[in-house]
């Protein structure tokens, strides 16, 4: 079984050092992080993503319609590939309800070679109030 890299940082230490970033999200996963009902979003852990730590912010933008949701990194989860990352991790933090769908709704954004060249990224969040 492949392990996965779990980082963590005292809530304390969230203001210092944080870098800030943004990420796009369709309409459905924005909904889902607004009603508190998805903690998890999944990347791949490409040049832009290598640059997350725990502790940054990130503007969750919603493609519909430009809405803004401001998170905390809490966690960081590195995995060789979505099916991986989404059996170590209960899929419906992912927005999922399933490892198998979880990891076909990613296969519109990423194919299973990017996955195998980058790896991917799980990034465990809390909405700012």
């Amino acid at each position: 079984m492949l392990a996965i890299a779990v980082l963590r940082i005292p809530r304390a230490c969230y203001t210092r050092c944080m870098t800030s970033h943004k990420l796009h999200l369709n309409n459905e996963r924005f909904e889902l992080i607004k009603q508190g009902q998805m903690t998890i979003e999944a990347r791949l852990y490409d040049e832009r993503r290598q640059r997350i730590d725990i502790g940054d912010e990130i503007s969750f933008i919603n493609r519909k319609n430009n809405q803004t949701l401001l998170v905390i990194v809490h966690k960081l989860f590195r995995a060789p590939t979505f099916h991986e990352l989404f059996t170590q991790h209960d899929p419906a933090k992912f927005g999922g309800t399933t490892v198998q769908e979880t990891e076909k709704s990613m296969e519109k954004y990423y194919s299973y070679n990017d996955q195998l060249q980058s790896g991917v990224l799980g990034i465990e969040f809390v909405v700012k109030k």
